[in-house]
């Protein structure tokens, strides 16, 4: 992990912080104890599974920035993808079709960013 990133348990450490929750306060909401959030803050446990990480969502009122930071780092953690796009990419297709030819081109960040800048555009 470089420097500049967070681990998992470092993100949802600061999250929590910001939201002026407590680990007990959120330890119940989640329904695990406080003695484990602690390990999952520091380290020594792995992050939470995708329902704990949508009640943590739930329990601290993260807006969308704040929860794709915390599943970006749950995934990255675990050395897979975030743990919230699975389900998506298996549901359609095309999601697989259109990375297995950003991978097969040799697709670059600045096109990744464009196809993402476009598809934003047809909501505004």
């Amino acid at each position: 992990m470089s420097e500049h990133e967070r681990s998992f348990g470092e993100v949802l450490h600061t999250l929590r912080e910001k939201k002026d929750v407590t680990l007990r306060e959120l330890a119940r909401k989640i329904e695990v104890s406080a003695p484990f959030l602690s390990d999952v803050e520091k380290g020594r446990r792995a992050p939470l599974t995708a329902e704990r990480l949508e009640a943590v969502v739930l329990a601290l009122n993260l807006d969308k920035t704040e929860e794709r930071e915390l599943y970006d780092a749950a995934g990255k953690q675990r050395n897979t993808i975030a743990p919230d796009l699975p389900e998506y990419i298996m549901e359609h297709e095309y999601v697989s079709a259109a990375l297995r030819t950003a991978r097969d081109l040799d697709a670059g960040e600045e096109e990744w960013q464009k196809f993402i800048e476009d598809l934003k555009k047809r909501r505004g």
